[in-house]
């Protein structure tokens, strides 16, 4: 274990006894999962979604002066702006991540890789040792960050079998190849569109009873979700038969900011389908391009940065799997350097 059982409890004990709790959460399966799984056990809670950046940053901090919260917790971001914490003056935040370890004044901060840099499971993985419930959600998060830790997935196996067989030992099987795998899809979709309808996705989420209601969309909130699930598929399925996949060593495919943001998706799938080249997926925004890149046979986060080189931009995460941003006028280079690595 990398967070210690004390590190664990008092997490727990934070959340059990606070009474207006707000949670700011990353918007993919991991970081939906997480939220899902504290709001659960703390219905008190309230949630915002971060959509706009790696990074909670300072505009961030007005959320909690309108809100008054007794506790902020900060889920599955790998940045927290130090002017954030600065200007929620002096309430306790709690940060739950699994990134590259940061350095913040004024947080408590919670990080298995701060004990053990090779540990990085999910923060869902975390979240549902903090709260003992809803493995379920958990599973959909972990396996949505291509994780399978053996001690959580064998008691899935167990409970839900019909959800992810025995025989799938690989995340990467279990996101493509099981019915939890689906469920993490869901839950990437339904995080897209329009904010107002994303809330209220998510407000729904939170009171779906089982995966069998949402898989099997038996109840009229379920059917809802399904339907705005199938429209973002098929805008997703349409992008992805769309993807020149000809080159024998990298994938790169860009689109325009009027089509849905699926680069994380997009890069995940192709890995998947394409393992042993390197997949970039960019997404044109306000003069930028919003980067997904994954690998299997490279480590990204010191090419990323070599490929930033003289270029306006960031970008990092985990081994085999980056986010970024660079300006529209300097991808080329961008991409010319990260090429020239290879």
């Amino acid at each position: 274990m990398s967070l210690t059982n004390d590190e664990i409890e008092y997490i727990r004990n934070e959340l059990l006894n606070s009474t207006r709790p707000l949670i700011f959460f990353d918007d993919d399966p991991d970081g939906l999962s997480s939220f899902l799984l504290f709001y659960r056990f703390k219905t008190e809670s309230k949630g915002i979604v971060v959509k706009s950046s790696p990074e909670v940053s300072a505009e961030y901090a007005k959320k909690v002066e309108e809100y008054q919260p007794d506790i902020v917790f900060i889920l599955d971001k790998p940045m927290l702006s130090q002017d954030f914490i600065d200007e929620c003056k002096g309430k306790k935040i709690i940060w739950l991540d699994h990134h590259a370890p940061q350095k913040r004044h004024g947080v408590k901060y919670f990080n298995p890789r701060i004990h053990d840099d090779a540990d990085n499971r999910p923060t869902s993985y975390w979240a549902y040792r903090i709260v003992e419930q809803d493995l379920w959600i958990a599973m959909a998060g972990i396996v949505g960050d291509w994780a399978l830790p053996k001690d959580v997935s064998d008691k899935f196996k167990e409970e839900y079998p019909e959800l992810l067989s025995k025989d799938i030992v690989n995340p990467q099987d279990a996101l493509f190849n099981s019915d939890i795998g689906k469920i993490s899809k869901m839950f990437s979709f339904l995080q897209k569109g329009k904010t107002t309808e994303v809330l209220k996705a998510i407000k729904i989420l939170t009171r779906v009873e089982s995966p069998q209601e949402l898989f099997e969309h038996t109840t009229p909130r379920a059917s809802l979700l399904y339907k705005k699930y199938k429209q973002m598929d098929d805008a997703y399925q349409s992008l992805l038969n769309s993807v020149d996949t000809t080159d024998k060593k990298i994938i790169l495919f860009t689109y325009e900011e009027s089509k849905m943001s699926f680069t994380a998706d997009l890069s995940n799938e192709l890995l998947y389908r394409y393992p042993n080249r390197v997949i970039i997926i960019g997404r044109e925004k306000n003069d930028e391009m919003k980067l997904s890149m994954r690998a299997s046979n490279f480590i990204l986060p010191p090419m990323v940065q070599k490929a930033l080189d003289g270029v306006e931009g960031y970008g990092g995460g985990h081994d085999h799997a980056c986010g970024g941003c660079v300006k529209k006028k300097d991808f080329p280079k961008f991409i010319e350097q990260l090429k020239a690595q290879m």
